[in-house]
């Protein structure tokens, strides 16, 4: 019994790590197919989505009240049309913005609008834009890189104070041909604010394949030198005048892709990129919007605006519709773009960027949940409680996953966890149905087959005896059987032993097998008395057999125990059905019959 019990426990440890085997190999088989992991990588971005949709309907995701932007908004646009008709409006309608806010000390002013090129027929209204800029230090203006070809547009030279100075220790690639943050054009914007201003920053974002926008570069190269993201130095400039510290243009990105800055971390993905916590939308928009038409009309004297600028982040960008600055993100399928730039700004004030987990600890969380999936299902003989199980732990860990993400800021994988657990409950049934069919052979065997001689015992010879009776009178076919019995199998007890009889039954056993057809039936009969159920067999074919056997037992000497060796024979009685009986027992007694015929008749032969 003991030996059962450590063979089991060994072929249950075998299974388990089988399954752990199948499960990494498959799980690195989604990894490493492209398509596959595409599709994964996809799926788990829904899964973001889907998370950060929840999140931002919570009461404690508000925006920062400190951040306020003022939209110009379809009716702003209508306004500039009606007042101006022409889009762009002048420039010095923005320098007036300017003034009126700067008048209010806000902490920063920051555009999320280009602007490229002097207006020929304005050039006043462009120095006016430009003295504002110059007049105040908290005034900042956007641009972008991209890659549009060199025939297009040559690229410019942008000046060094624009520039930071990055020591990057991590492994993400900035200067790589294949890098998301790497462009070999900018477009620039009017050289008098390139050149006084060190207030001009980039508001390039990173799409996803599907056209989503999760994550914001905090720097970007061009022409291989390091220049920040607006959002990046505005939020900077709030710290600073919160904190009375002096924004640095040396970025540290250490080993385990963190930029750090004062005694914060922003995390970056392998891209270089930041992932965005995002606010969920109030009734309208997560942050405080100010149509312009409104100022406008306060700066006029039309109206009065009672809202107060102090220590706030103002924004100036497009909401309008028609001015296509929209973009997709995981909690809006149209979110302006000035309005993402505040996201930005607002993780760095609530230090809540999203910190991907890295794939290595995905696949081990993957592991460890397939692993302890295989062990309830193949453990457990209730497929009821296994599937429950199953359910209740993917459910539960999808819970974590949201919480994690909700205190932690974590993104951890949903899909490929699930995955694992999927693929494990499968193979657990299929490693658990492979070892119950061992288990029922096994048992089969033992229910079936003599211990020693592993022959099968004399009740399955039985029932194969009235089997074949019962095939041969539906099929008018005929079968023979063959009793044998070992000569004088006595006195190899009595001379050598018992265990020197047992070798003998057994060696003669195995050249049983050794000498008919795979589906001929060796049993033993009883005792030293074996048997031989031939199908579709006739007499003569059947005698042919039995010579064969006989001489093939008495041809070489059996070894016995203690290294000794003695002959051995056999005698043999032959009978078949239809001819000598119609019935097993019929069968049997008529074999009886010619097995004592044969010996007497001087035993080592075949009598029939």
């Amino acid at each position: 019994m003991k030996n059962i019990f450590t063979t089991k426990k060994i072929r249950t440890y075998l299974s388990y790590g089988g399954l752990l085997f199948v499960a990494f190999g498959l799980i690195s088989f989604f990894l490493i197919a492209s398509g596959i992991k595409g599709f994964i990588s996809s799926m788990e971005d829904k899964t973001f989505d889907l998370r950060q949709s929840i999140l931002a309907t919570t009461p404690s995701r508000a925006a920062s009240k400190d951040i306020v932007i003022i939209s110009i908004d379809d009716a702003s646009y209508e306004y500039l049309l009606g007042k101006y008709g022409e889009w762009p409006p002048p420039r010095e309608i923005y320098a007036e913005l300017i003034n009126y806010i700067e008048k209010q000390d806000p902490t920063a002013i920051a555009f999320d609008l280009m602007f490229i090129k002097s207006f020929k027929s304005q050039p006043k209204s462009d120095l006016a834009l430009v003295n504002a800029i110059k007049k105040y230090d908290n005034v900042y203006v956007s641009m972008n890189f991209d890659d549009l070809p060199f025939e297009v547009r040559k690229p410019v030279d942008l000046p060094k104070q624009l520039s930071v100075s990055v020591k990057n220790d991590s492994k993400i690639d900035y200067l790589s041909d294949t890098s998301n943050v790497r462009f070999n054009n900018c477009r620039a914007i009017l050289p008098q604010i390139l050149n006084t201003s060190p207030n001009v920053g980039l508001i390039n974002a990173i799409r996803a394949d599907d056209g989503v926008l999760r994550k914001i570069p905090p720097v970007m190269t061009y022409k291989n030198i390091f220049y920040p993201h607006l959002a990046y130095i505005v939020g900077l400039k709030y710290l600073e005048r919160q904190k009375n510290t002096k924004f640095s243009r040396n970025i540290d990105i250490d080993k385990d892709n963190y930029l750090t800055f004062d005694n914060r971390k922003i995390p970056l993905d392998k891209d270089g990129g930041a992932v965005l916590n995002w606010y969920g939308p109030d009734k309208n928009r997560p942050f405080l919007e100010i149509p312009y038409y409104k100022i406008a009309q306060a700066i006029s004297g039309e109206s009065k605006l009672n809202y107060n600028f102090k220590n706030k982040i103002v924004y100036i960008g497009t909401t309008a519709t028609s001015l296509h600055d929209a973009k997709s993100i995981p909690v809006s399928k149209l979110f302006p773009g000035v309005e993402i730039h505040a996201t930005f700004i607002n993780n760095i004030i609530d230090n809540s960027f999203i910190k991907k987990v890295s794939e290595p600890t995905n696949i081990a969380i993957s592991l460890l949940l397939g692993l302890f999936i295989g062990i309830v299902v193949v453990r457990t003989p209730s497929i009821i409680v296994a599937l429950g199980t199953t359910f209740l732990t993917s459910i539960g860990y999808i819970f974590i996953t949201y919480y994690l993400m909700k205190f932690l800021n974590l993104w951890v994988a949903i899909i490929l966890p699930v995955i694992a657990i999927l693929t494990a409950l499968i193979v657990a049934y299929i490693i658990k149905y492979i070892l119950k069919s061992r288990d029922f052979e096994h048992q089969y065997k033992l229910a079936t087959t003599d211990g020693l001689t592993e022959l099968y015992n004399h009740r399955y010879f039985q029932e194969q005896m009235i089997v074949q009776v019962e095939n041969c009178k539906r099929y008018n076919s005929q079968f023979s059987l063959i009793l044998i019995d070992i000569d004088f199998f006595k006195k190899f007890n009595d001379t050598f032993g018992h265990q020197s009889g047992d070798a003998v039954l057994v060696q003669v056993s195995q050249k049983l097998k050794k000498n008919v057809r795979a589906t001929d039936f060796v049993c033993r009969y009883g005792g030293e008395e074996m048997s031989i159920i031939l199908p579709n067999t006739d007499k003569n074919e059947a005698i042919i057999t039995a010579q064969k056997i006989c001489q093939a037992i008495a041809e070489k000497p059996f070894k016995l125990a203690n290294d000794k060796r003695s002959e051995v024979t056999i005698s043999l009685g032959v009978a078949t059905y239809p001819e000598d009986g119609q019935t097993p027992s019929a069968i049997i007694s008529k074999s009886d019959k010619c097995l004592y015929q044969a010996k007497e008749n001087g035993r080592n032969q075949v009598g029939y």
